[in-house]
């Protein structure tokens, strides 16, 4: 990690780790019915080490969530190649989890069922070590004593806790997650990204984070990618100098105040052009 800068950090040096996910020259076209066609990628080259915490941002529609899912094989680029350890990635992986934006619980089970529902989906059953880590990461979200609650029972953010504990009991080595805590109030957003701050020093993850809040990415990103509009283009690489651990702490360093400034200038100006 860089020694923190009131300046702008940008460099390649996130280069030189090994690459857990690596996309190059990836362009996607969206095709519709009537055949009219919208391209949302265009010339994408991205590389993330093993255990980087990258943030995307950038305006609406820019193709941030379709990095994801080219990510997690739901979608095939239209040119370019998607990798994920070295392999090409042609379909859904065992080894990455996406966490939506809402938290698609099912309605009928409980919280522990919710967690544990891709398991007995996949094999027919549940397992006790698999019964034990949800247990365990339920209390490492708060949510120990909610086990036997449906989701109707649950705060928003509750619910998105269950999400969460559902992608890491799969204990995936990439973890995407797609704004997913955009629709919660602000103390429960700050919250939970403190949340999850402390459950990846426990358990580090490769993570690619899409989100529209410029303090959310430089409080838990070691870099955020800066995307122009449709089609998306990466414009900017930033480093995040802030040391860690962090905390909210970390938003009332300097440092922080000025790269939000610096991003909100860069965003709004590729925005407008």
């Amino acid at each position: 990690m860089p020694p923190a800068s009131p300046q702008m950090a940008e460099t390649t040096s996130w280069l030189t780790g090994p690459a857990a996910v690596d996309l190059k020259h990836v362009t996607h076209t969206f095709r519709s019915l009537d055949r009219s066609t919208v391209t949302a990628l265009s010339e994408i080259d991205l590389e993330v080490r093993r255990t980087e915490f990258v943030s995307i941002i950038g305006p609406s529609g820019c193709g941030k969530s379709t990095i994801l899912r080219l990510i997690s094989g739901l979608l095939k680029p239209s040119s370019g190649a998607v990798s994920v350890f070295g392999l090409p990635v042609t379909e859904p992986r065992d080894d990455i989890a996406l966490v939506f934006q809402r938290p698609t619980l099912l309605p009928w089970l409980n919280v522990i069922d919710n967690v544990t529902f891709p398991e007995k989906h996949k094999t027919g059953r549940v397992s006790k070590e698999t019964s034990a880590g949800a247990l365990e990461i339920l209390e490492m979200v708060g949510l120990q004593d909610f086990l036997r609650k449906r989701p109707s029972e649950l705060s928003g953010g509750m619910q998105q806790r269950v999400a969460i504990a559902r992608a890491l009991l799969q204990d995936p080595d990439i973890l995407l997650m797609d704004e997913p805590f955009s629709a919660l109030d602000a103390l429960t957003r700050d919250e939970l990204s403190v949340e999850l701050l402390d459950i990846l020093v426990r358990r580090p993850k490769t993570v690619v984070f899409v989100t529209h809040s410029i303090q959310e990415a430089l409080l838990l990103s070691d870099r955020i990618v800066v995307m122009s509009p449709r089609p998306g283009k990466i414009t900017e690489n930033i480093v995040v100098p802030l040391p860690r651990p962090r905390g909210l702490n970390s938003m009332l360093d300097p440092v922080f105040s000025e790269m939000t400034s610096e991003i909100r200038s860069k965003v709004f100006t590729r925005a407008r052009h």
